[in-house]
């Protein structure tokens, strides 16, 4: 095996054409400790044997179509490493944008749920940008439909050190009243299935992707339960698929009239966000 990180990059990528020149430099450079920049600085570096064995493990699991966020245990999301294993979604750069969304509308003594928490993501940025914008007394909870996604979601606020009730629940039922509700739930086509990337399909849970037919089954139970669950003038903030706006829209109109209903365009320009908030 070549021994500097250009001549293992040259090789594989030659030898392995399914293979994504940036999900490689993305597991090389992480297992070496480097931002992306240091990496471009160091590509011509030689690697001690211990760091090539791992990089031809790495590389074999890259061959058989492993995500790399699952071959390293983690991803990175609003600048924190948050674990992830295969059954979790990979958070997406994306919902960074939610995120932000939500910061600039909670202030202290909220109650806040993160509904389908998956990896706990969008929780731990929430909860450790809060905390620098000194907003406090804040409760905060987790659910998911899924055990799997629970107990990675714990692992990561115990390495954040957040305090967060985590609960099982399908959608909203059983749960609580809160103040904000933030999701990014699944909304794929199911009719999209066979458009997804390799890697997505092979290792992400169909529970966090596809939301039935038209993509839209999860805002169909959320917008019949949401009353029940939100307090005075309460807020949620949600995540949608592009091509889903017009269809919300209606839903929206139809099932919560009494709601100050806003939607948001992502970085390229795509309807991708959705703010609600009951006039109550």
């Amino acid at each position: 095996m070549p021994n500097t990180l250009n001549a293992i990059k040259e090789t594989t990528l030659k030898d392995n054409p399914d293979i994504r020149e940036g999900d490689l430099d993305f597991v090389l450079g992480e297992r070496l400790g480097y931002t992306p920049s240091e990496y471009q600085l160091h590509l011509n570096d030689e690697l001690n044997e211990e760091q090539l064995k791992q990089a031809n493990k790495d590389i074999k699991k890259l061959r058989r179509g492993v995500s790399p966020q699952y071959i390293l245990g983690f991803s990175w999301f609003y600048g924190y490493k948050i674990l992830v294993k295969r059954g979790v979604l990979i958070p997406r750069f994306e919902t960074e944008e939610l995120v932000k969304w939500a910061l600039d509308n909670i202030q202290d003594q909220t109650k806040i749920l993160d509904l389908g928490t998956g990896s706990g993501a969008i929780m731990v940025a929430l909860a450790q940008e809060l905390a620098k914008k000194d907003i406090n007394n804040l409760q905060l909870y987790a659910s998911d439909i899924t055990d799997n996604a629970l107990r990675e979601s714990e692992e990561n606020f115990l390495k954040y050190d957040i305090d967060v009730i985590t609960r099982k629940a399908n959608v909203l039922i059983g749960l609580e009243k809160f103040d904000v509700i933030i999701s990014n739930p699944p909304y794929i086509k199911l009719s999209e299935k066979d458009l997804m990337d390799e890697n997505v399909k092979k290792n992400e849970p169909e529970e966090a992707l596809y939301g039935g037919a038209d993509g839209l089954d999860f805002y169909r139970k959320f917008v019949k339960q949401v009353r029940e669950h939100l307090n005075s003038y309460g807020q949620f903030f949600m995540e949608f698929g592009f091509s889903e706006k017009e269809q919300l829209e209606e839903l929206f109109a139809k099932e919560l009239p009494d709601f100050e209903i806003e939607f948001r365009n992502d970085l390229a320009g795509k309807p991708r966000m959705v703010h609600g908030r009951w006039q109550k």
